[in-house]
């Protein structure tokens, strides 16, 4: 079946595991042709990687089909910059939900996603936190005042032999 879509590299990762590096253009084509004729039904996840030496991002889709009991990893490679891709909820209702933690985490944007706002990050004004240019201690040391943490019962359990010393 997946033979019918060129363009397509397949590497079998085990018994119940594919996976399928795709073009980006090709991506929805290809979702539909296994959710149709292969009953991949269950997009599990989409997670997404940050190649910034590569100036790319790699969106993987988790595909499960319960008739055929294998799991499908469609690779796709983006442009960080723009870091624009097609959303595909109108293929896999789940969409909407990854689309929007990625959106969040490393700023891409899903053209055609239903709901862009942040969940999770609701007061965040920094940069995406993912990315991997993202220097933490800098934006630590930068926005929140360092206090020391010394509680009542942590002084106990030292006054005991215990603890931190």
């Amino acid at each position: 079946m997946l033979a019918e879509m060129n363009g397509l590299d397949l590497t079998r990762q085990g018994a119940q595991r594919l996976r399928v590096a795709v073009a980006p253009e090709a991506l929805p084509t290809l979702l539909n042709l296994l959710e149709g004729r292969a009953g991949y039904l269950h997009l599990s996840a989409i997670s997404c990687v940050d190649w910034p030496d590569r100036d790319q991002f790699e969106l993987v889709y988790h595909l499960w089909s319960y008739e055929t009991r294998v799991l499908v990893s469609a690779h796709v490679f983006i442009h960080r910059t723009p870091g624009r891709f097609v959303s595909v909820y109108d293929i896999h209702i789940p969409a909407g939900f990854f689309e929007r933690d990625i959106h969040e985490m490393f700023g891409v944007v899903f053209e055609g996603s239903p709901d862009s706002r942040p969940f999770i990050l609701t007061e965040w004004t920094g940069p995406p936190p993912m990315l991997k240019a993202f220097a933490t201690e800098d934006y630590v040391n930068d926005f929140f005042e360092w206090n020391d943490y010394h509680p009542q019962w942590l002084e106990d359990i030292e006054k005991k032999g215990g603890g931190l010393i």
